[in-house]
């Protein structure tokens, strides 16, 4: 679950950028700065990848395959034994 205070700090950090940005001037970038802050706030979530995310998916999918074929093999040894 996502910190609210953490957004809330990430919003307020933002509007803080872009209002100095506005006083320095309108030609100041200010999208490297916005882009570190953004980084560093998600790297403190402790987000994975989309490749990690669907690494782990391929993985689980297997895994309830292969725990399917064994409550197969499971009933299919029971009514054997009776």
């Amino acid at each position: 679950m996502i910190n609210q205070q953490l957004l809330e700090g990430l919003s307020q950090q933002i509007s803080q950028l872009m209002d100095s940005a506005r006083e320095i001037s309108t030609a100041v970038d200010v999208q490297p700065q916005v882009e570190a802050l953004l980084k560093g706030a998600f790297n403190r979530m402790d987000l994975v990848t989309r490749d990690q995310f669907d690494a782990q998916a391929a993985v689980l999918a297997r895994t309830r395959t292969k725990l399917e074929q064994l409550e197969r093999q499971l009933a299919e040894l029971e009514q054997d034994s009776k």
